[in-house]
């Protein structure tokens, strides 16, 4: 059998296959509801076969959207139609993950399709916050700097979401702190220039996901797996870097946390990045051979073939993939076929299989 088609566990959870649709953003939710968009779109890459299908950033409160499309689980009659997507997935074998988001200066922006632009309160907008009042794009109003009592209710309405993910069923707990979103803000020198107990120091900057991690904890049981996503760089000078992702990442193991989900960049625009087949495996890299968590490798990951010698070569534990699975929602049947010559199809598709 092949690595990708081999099962792992993560915690307390077994999964079939360490092939994992990555967290995807679909822009397509009212006032934080989920709908029959998110039950399709979901419920498609279990069929598909994958071993995990992580859910979408989901905010933890409204003002932590990124955009007024965004799905939520701020309050508790988001869950009815959670529950269903999870307990569509479960039919299929399939393990259901939810990433829990905060945006912070990233927030209040218009989807894709829609310019992508930043909407300001009087267009259904919201003010932003921040660890400091400096912006994303510097045309963008000027986020609010957070008090250590607005921290602090953000930590509480982390947990209060992790609670609501497990009334819902979901057997990952994702923490996002990727991408230049809230938890990210302040783990970079970029974006944070507090002088209070959350900046700083290295100690200091991850202390607000510690919180957050111990928060989420509480509320989560031991049969749930915990992931935290990190931007292993900011590809910026004086930046959050890889040699503090490695430190990080010794830190959440003795946290707790199950899988450490690499990803980089987005904190800034000024970045540069090449971006290029399997660009961000050499991060996962390191941070894998640095110490005993579990590593997920993701970012174009396109085939059965690259996914497989990822693997082989010991540069991660799992494989997140996100547009490939976009492109092709029954890609693991396929590479499950090619690389092992299973039939793993659902019974209602086994006639479509092929020698």
């Amino acid at each position: 059998m092949s690595l990708l088609f081999s099962p792992i566990t993560l915690g307390k959870q077994v999964f079939k296959n360490r092939l994992f649709v990555s967290p995807m953003c679909q822009y397509s939710s009212e006032d934080g509801f989920a709908n029959d968009w998110h039950l399709v779109h979901l419920g498609s890459r279990a069929v598909g076969g994958a071993g995990l299908v992580m859910q979408e950033a989901t905010a933890i409160a409204p003002e932590g959207r990124i955009s007024p499309d965004d799905l939520g689980i701020w309050k508790d009659e988001h869950m009815e139609k959670l529950q269903q997507i999870v307990s569509f997935i479960h039919t299929q074998n399939s393990k259901a993950g939810i990433q829990l988001a905060h945006a912070g200066r990233k927030a209040s922006t218009n989807s894709p399709w829609k310019g992508s632009d930043f909407v300001r309160p009087p267009d259904g907008g919201w003010q932003t916050v921040a660890p400091s009042a400096l912006p994303f794009y510097e045309t963008d109003e000027i986020p609010h700097a957070l008090s250590v009592e607005e921290i602090l209710q953000i930590v509480d309405e982390f947990g209060a979401a992790a609670r609501r993910a497990r009334f819902a069923g979901y057997d990952v707990v994702e923490i996002h702190a990727a991408h230049g979103y809230l938890i990210h803000q302040f783990l970079s020198p970029l974006s944070n220039h507090r002088n209070d107990q959350y900046g700083g120091s290295f100690e200091n900057r991850i202390s607000l996901l510690l919180e957050i991690i111990e928060a989420v904890k509480a509320e989560m049981v031991e049969t749930q797996s915990l992931f935290v996503r990190i931007s292993a760089t900011d590809y910026l000078e004086g930046g959050w870097d890889l040699e503090q992702s490695v430190r990080l990442s010794m830190i959440l193991e003795k946290h707790g946390v199950h899988l450490i989900d690499v990803s980089s960049g987005a904190l800034s625009p000024k970045a540069v990045i090449k971006a290029g087949p399997g660009y961000q495996v050499p991060f996962a890299e390191a941070i894998k051979k640095a110490g005993l968590i579990a590593v997920g490798a993701v970012g174009i990951i396109v085939d059965a073939e690259q996914a497989e010698a990822i693997l082989k070569q010991e540069q991660a534990d799992v494989i997140f993939m996100a547009r490939e699975l976009l492109r092709n929602p029954y890609f693991p049947l396929h590479a499950a076929q090619q690389l092992d010559g299973e039939n793993i199809y659902p019974n209602q598709y086994k006639r479509a299989y092929r020698e």
